[in-house]
């Protein structure tokens, strides 16, 4: 596949798949599209992405398909369903969504045993905004010649694409940028509702902090939605934090060892979903901390 220009197939326009099929679009790629709710292609197709009805008729046309699924479950489902039954040799599948690493390992076995397709899984950070710009923080698994693909393929999107190891890696790696992540949110909800409780105008917190030790990506973009209350439009999801949460919990209980803060994180994460606010932009966790 070296030395050409890829055809690529998207599974997945939602959040955060759509700005990533556009981008792709501009930078001159073919793109089939397919999408579970099928209304959600709209955007994608009037900037020339082609939709295909079924998965298996992308797969077909595709030098590479990208995946951008909710969950793990999503994923096992549409490469084992899917995927696999027409897939074929000289094909690469780039797995963009944040599933666990073990799942990642055997799916990208399943696809190698069968038809010798490639996989990289490659987790993104940086959010709906960091999709548009195209200055996505990539966490990448696979073998040196499907990350040079990944790297070319992927280039109208990230900032940063880093090799952190072979398939799986990537996926460990993002369950720790949302261990950190998971947290700050946690602790900018405590603080922000601490100092107006104080009297502090906490719309001023973000500024005050910039440039210091606490300031943060998250400091700057959720503590003023918090301070405000301005909780649209959605951006990221409380339960995409707690899933994530609940399978760092599994990776470290898998290699024996312990995360405390993530697990109380995951605790509180959990709490505020039971209050429904599991579809919700996680800058609605400041309403743990408040009373009305």
């Amino acid at each position: 596949m070296a030395n050409q220009k890829y055809t690529l197939g998207f599974i997945g326009i939602g959040l955060m798949g759509q700005p990533m099929t556009v981008r792709l679009l501009d930078a001159g790629f073919t793109v089939h599209v397919w999408n579970r709710s099928a209304e959600k292609l709209h955007t994608v197709l009037e900037r020339g992405a082609i939709a295909q009805a079924t998965i298996a008729d992308l797969v077909r046309v595709s030098d590479v398909i990208l995946l951008c699924l909710a969950d793990t479950h999503a994923v096992e489902t549409v490469v084992r369903d899917q995927i696999a039954p027409h897939g074929s040799a000289n094909k690469l599948v780039i797995d963009l969504s944040s599933i666990h690493p073990e799942n990642t390992r055997q799916l990208a076995g399943l696809l190698y045993e069968q038809h010798g397709m490639g996989w990289v899984d490659a987790p993104v950070s940086g959010g709906v905004s960091g999709a548009e710009q195209g200055t996505l923080a990539i966490m990448a698994g696979g073998n040196d010649e499907h990350i040079a693909i990944a790297r070319e393929v992927l280039a109208p999107l990230y900032q940063q694409l880093t090799h952190v190891g072979s398939v799986g890696c990537g996926q460990v790696t993002k369950i720790c940028n949302q261990m950190i992540v998971s947290c700050n949110v946690l602790v900018i909800a405590e603080m922000i509702a601490l100092a107006k409780r104080a009297g502090v105008n906490a719309e001023q917190i973000p500024v005050a902090l910039a440039g210091g030790f606490a300031d943060s990506k998250p400091l700057q973009i959720v503590a003023p939605e918090m301070a405000t209350e301005t909780f649209e439009p959605v951006k990221w999801r409380v339960k995409t934090l707690l899933k994530d949460l609940t399978m760092a919990g599994d990776l470290a209980a898998t290699l024996g060892t312990s995360v405390p803060m993530s697990g109380l994180a995951a605790q509180l994460m959990q709490l505020h979903g039971s209050h429904g606010y599991l579809e919700h932009d996680p800058a609605t966790l400041i309403k743990l901390y408040t009373k009305k």
